[in-house]
């Protein structure tokens, strides 16, 4: 099991998949990597995109800190406890 912090709020998420899945498959990821018109990635946890407006720019994803509660920690299997 990976775990990557949110480029939104900064919260530790489950990335599932890769090397550290490949004997137990443990859930689902917490989050995904959203990729820009002008070729910019940044690793949002759900409840970021969720916060993200609508045809979001990389701009855009500072701001989402601001109106997301940060939400909670997730636990090993990608969900909130």
């Amino acid at each position: 099991m990976t775990t990557d912090p949110c480029d939104g709020c900064g919260k530790r998420v489950r990335v599932a998949g890769g090397i550290g899945d490949m004997w137990t498959a443990t859930g689902p990821s917490g989050g995904m990597t959203l990729e820009f018109d002008d070729g910019s990635e940044e690793f949002l946890c759900f409840d970021c995109i969720e916060a993200l407006p609508d045809d979001p720019t990389p701009d855009d994803v500072p701001d989402v800190d601001s109106s997301n509660d940060g939400g909670e920690e997730t636990t090993e299997d990608g969900v909130d406890p």
